[in-house]
């Protein structure tokens, strides 16, 4: 008698992989969007703490983020969060567009 296995074995460890495989995938792409909104707010945060640095060197408020860029305060990067949208200055407040 051989051993090994058999082609029904064989396609039951292939269907419980795939459906394994299935399962994660909802909440991989929920964890990249959770990434994506947590690093938003935090891209928003160090554009505020720019604005209050550039206020108390300059003693005005930026009117934009060229402002913050061009006092060194920001790079031209920082403009934007890592899932594409602008971040705006609006009311002296950093705000996402």
């Amino acid at each position: 008698m051989r051993k090994g296995f058999t082609l029904v074995e064989m396609m039951i460890v292939m269907m419980a992989i795939a459906l394994l495989f299935l399962l994660t995938i909802p909440n991989i792409a929920k964890t990249v969007t959770v990434i994506e909104t947590s690093g938003c707010k935090s891209q928003v945060s160090l554009v505020d703490t720019a604005i209050l640095q550039f206020k108390l060197e300059n003693q005005k408020y930026p009117k934009d983020l060229d402002d913050l860029i061009a006092a060194g305060f920001l790079i031209e990067e920082q403009r934007f969060c890592q899932n594409g949208k602008e971040i705006i200055i609006e009311s002296n407040q950093a705000r996402i567009r």
